[in-house]
């Protein structure tokens, strides 16, 4: 029985049989006529899947291995026949398999290359580059880091459309690319500088590298470049592209979970060209401006595009979901609190292994002691290395729910207020940070004392009168 709903079916003999036995019933059909443009696309996708039945078919009806491959490649060279026959064609008689049954793998010259005189392997995707797949970051499929090395160093010129370039993803791929480029193969960049994703030193390591172009978008504002994808060609016929959600950075690279859609020139050949077309549209467009790293403008240009903004982040955060701790953080931060308000204990220490999530503790923490302190809620957070700085701070704002929450001092980043800061030890030991934090504590004291004073000299001045008053 047929499903209610949408097809797009070419109509046989049996699907038309199916369809009469519901004519007369309480249903609507629609059909169209097939499209004369479509018709190849469409009649060549249909005969693949009857042709995949049959050779199943053959396959699971023959239990020698040998003789079913055979008979397959038999069934498959009928099929020529006919057309040959049909059209009087001899080229068809030439497109008929060798019974050897072997696939071409590569062809390289043996006269000055590397392969002839290493006698390496010659390098190739695990994934094939005739079928497409998809990658979703499963530790049972071959690993996307891994496949873009392989692709890299196999292919004769290389199309890179992604939204920013982080140095982190670059140099993972760095030493394929400079082989690459240096063998004589082309390199073509477009990105962007948007929200300062992209790092500066990442484009100047990129357009150092021999026949390499790159083109980057100035807009800090906006930006209509979303695209991660990588476009591998090849003149044997056998171009492979990924299409998905991995930008140039090592969390997209490696342990991220990010889908990418591998497609090929073989069986995806429109998919392909479009491509090609669509990048080039992009990389004429006067909104990519190249970038030359021997000039002086283009550099300052470059490094002032990605200092506008305040905020850097490697991956664009957005607050839509509300954070919850695990069971064990919550234990945590209750543990915390008993200390606090049973023992008026205001000074702790939390230790736990790696990985737990002692900084999103924190985080919780400090919300809960905001919303009871709203106007002493000030935070001096201290580590070691830029990232986990910059990456805490990403996970504080993530959980208060304030993008605009904390600020930097380490490296180049200088901040705005100390109320909420996130800081390297050797900043704060550069800045003499803790005789600030001295010179605050003596002037709050000492104001706290003035106060004080203010308030017993008032209220005795109030005893004082209501005593006049009295004895009137």
């Amino acid at each position: 029985m047929l499903k209610q709903g949408i097809y797009e079916e070419i109509i046989t003999h049996k699907l038309k049989t199916e369809l009469e036995k519901i004519h007369n019933e309480s249903f609507e059909i629609g059909k169209e006529k097939l499209d004369v443009e479509e018709a190849r696309k469409m009649l060549s996708s249909y005969i693949s899947h009857v042709t995949r039945r049959a050779l199943k078919f053959v396959r699971d009806n023959e239990k020698d291995d040998k003789v079913a491959l055979l008979n397959q490649i038999n069934l498959c060279n009928e099929f020529i026949t006919i057309l040959s026959e049909t059209f009087g064609d001899q080229e068809f008689e030439a497109l008929k398999i060798s019974e050897e049954a072997e696939v071409l793998t590569s062809i390289y010259s043996k006269i000055n290359t590397t392969a002839s005189i290493q006698k390496t392997p010659v390098i190739r995707p695990v994934t094939p580059i005739s079928q497409s797949s998809l990658f979703t970051g499963s530790n049972y499929e071959p690993n996307m880091l891994g496949e873009l090395k392989k692709e890299i160093v196999s292919s004769d010129a290389m199309d890179m459309l992604v939204s920013f370039i982080k140095w982190s993803g670059l140099r993972c791929i760095i030493e394929e690319l400079k082989t690459f480029t240096d063998k004589g193969g082309k390199l073509r960049v477009i990105t962007t500088s948007y929200m300062e994703a992209t790092d500066l030193k990442a484009i100047q390591e990129l357009s150092s590298l021999s026949n390499t172009q790159v083109k980057i978008s100035y807009d800090v504002e906006r930006t209509r470049l979303h695209a991660k994808a990588y476009l591998f060609k090849r003149e044997t016929g056998f171009s492979t592209a990924y299409i998905g959600s991995s930008n140039l950075s090592n969390p997209a690279l490696t342990s991220g979970l990010e889908w990418n859609l591998k497609v090929t020139e073989k069986d995806s050949f429109d998919i392909i060209k479009k491509f090609e077309t669509t990048f080039e549209s992009y990389w004429n467009d006067r909104e990519f401006k190249k970038y030359d790293p021997t000039n002086k403008e283009d550099h300052q240009m470059l490094k002032t595009a990605l200092s506008k903004s305040k905020h850097q982040n490697e991956n664009i955060i957005h607050f839509a979901f509300d954070i919850q701790p695990y069971f064990y953080q919550k234990e945590m931060l209750e543990k915390l609190q008993v200390e606090r308000d049973i023992y008026g204990r205001t000074k702790n220490l939390l230790v736990a292994a790696t990985g737990v999530g002692k900084t999103v503790i924190s985080a919780f923490d400090y919300r809960r002691f905001k919303r009871e302190h709203q106007r002493q809620a000030r935070l001096l957070f201290v580590a070691h290395r830029e990232e986990i700085l910059k990456q805490s701070l990403d996970t504080f704002r993530a959980i208060l729910k304030d993008f605009n929450f904390g600020d930097l001092l380490v490296g180049n980043h200088e901040p705005n207020s100390l109320d909420h800061l996130f800081v390297s030890i050797q900043s704060f030991n550069s800045k003499k940070l803790y005789e600030i934090q001295l010179v605050i504590f003596m002037i709050l004291s000492l104001l706290m004392s003035f106060i004080m004073l203010q308030r017993i000299l008032i209220k005795s001045y109030w005893i004082t009168i209501n005593l006049k008053y009295y004895w009137v």
